[in-house]
C-alpha cells in the first residue's frame, strides 16, 4: 500500500532484461521491497549501490507507459505500518495510462488536464482523489473523458509533473474505494446475487 506522497525521483538507466533504475538518494531499500516507480508497484530484486533492479512482466509494461533509459519517474516506497498516513489509499496497480492535454500555470501553481477512457468516468468525483504517474492529486473539475487537478509549486518542483506537457503520457490509478462502491451500486441495480455478480467479473478479468 502507497499513499501517493512521492518520496524521491530517480533515472531510468534500463529497460532491456532487469529494469534498472539509479536512484537520487538513499532509500534504504532491501531486496524484496516494494516501490513504486510512476505509480506502479515493483518488486526490487537486486540492488548494486543507488542502482536498484526489478523484474518486470510484459503485462505491466503493456498497461502502463514504458519509462525509456534517460527518463525520470517518480518513487514511493511503500507505507509502513505504523506510519503516518498522507494522500490518499493507492495500491500500485495501474487502471489505465492517460494523456496530458493542457497545461496552464497560475502564478507557481499549475492546472493540468488529462484525458481518460470513458470507461472509468464513474470511478472520479470533484474533490475526489487520482493517482497520476504515482502522484496523489485531488480533481478539482471533471468531465466524462477528463479531469483537472491542481499542483502546488513543491510537487511540480520535486516530481516529473512539473516536465508534463501536451501529448505526455501518465499512469493513472483511480481510488479504489470508488471502484468498490461503483461495483457494489452496479451489482444491487442489476437485482443480480452476490454470487452471480462475482461469477461475472471473474469471468470478464479472464
Amino acid at each position: 500500500m502507497f499513499t501517493g506522497l512521492i518520496e524521491s525521483i530517480g533515472i531510468v538507466k534500463s529497460t532491456s532484461g532487469r529494469f534498472q533504475i539509479e536512484t537520487e538518494e538513499n532509500l534504504q531499500l532491501s531486496i524484496g521491497d516494494s516501490l513504486a516507480v510512476n505509480g506502479s508497484c515493483l518488486t526490487v530484486v537486486a540492488i548494486q549501490k543507488k542502482n536498484v533492479f526489478f523484474d518486470v512482466s510484459p503485462e505491466t509494461f503493456n498497461k502502463t507507459v514504458k519509462p525509456v533509459s534517460g527518463s525520470i519517474v517518480n518513487l514511493e516506497r511503500s507505507m509502513a505500518a505504523d506510519g503516518r498516513f498522507h494522500g490518499h489509499f493507492v495500491t500500485g496497480h495501474i487502471d489505465t495510462v492517460g494523456t496530458v492535454t493542457k497545461v496552464k500555470k497560475i502564478s507557481a501553481f499549475g492546472e493540468i488536464t488529462v484525458s481518460f477512457p470513458v470507461e472509468f468516468c464513474l470511478f472520479l468525483v470533484e474533490k475526489g482523489s487520482v493517482t497520476v504517474s504515482g502522484i496523489s492529486l485531488t480533481v478539482i473539475n471533471l468531465t466524462d473523458r477528463s479531469f483537472t487537478v491542481a499542483v502546488i509549486p513543491e510537487t511540480l518542483k520535486s516530481t516529473t509533473a512539473g516536465g508534463w506537457k501536451p501529448g505526455s503520457k501518465v499512469n493513472l490509478e483511480f481510488d479504489i474505494i470508488g471502484k468498490y462502491v461503483t461495483q457494489a451500486a452496479s451489482a444491487v441495480q442489476s437485482n443480480k446475487s452476490l454470487r452471480e455478480y462475482l461469477e461475472q467479473y471473474q469471468s470478464s478479468r479472464g
